[in-house]
């Protein structure tokens, strides 16, 4: 398992996300007040791209159906709206974040 650039920090504002492929994966970077975040960019319901979804505050919100999850976690805080009722989902993976300069390195195995 190693680091890889993800990107540069100037390439996710505060308060924004930009999706990267790296080793294959396509991955999630969000900037939480400062701070950055790695999960997969795939919502564990339906394979809704994440990074054309909405992010507030530490939430992100799948453009699908409507899940959300903690970046700062990848924990499922509301599952998918079908219909007229929310169904459940699977939490998101994270991955280890680093600042190295003005790049932000990913741990991926």
């Amino acid at each position: 398992m190693a680091f890889v650039k993800a990107v540069e920090t100037a390439e996710v504002p505060v308060g924004k996300m930009k999706k990267v492929e790296l080793g294959g994966k396509e991955i999630l970077i969000a900037n939480v007040e400062g701070k950055y975040y790695a999960i997969p960019d795939r919502c564990t319901h339906r394979k809704g791209d994440l990074s054309i979804g909405s992010l507030k505050g530490k939430i992100v919100t799948c453009p699908l159906h409507g899940s959300q999850f903690d970046v700062t976690t990848g924990k499922n805080i509301r599952g998918p709206k079908m219909l007229l009722m929310r169904g459940k989902t699977a939490d998101e993976s994270t991955f280890e974040v680093k600042l190295e300069g003005k790049h932000v390195m990913v741990k991926i195995d």
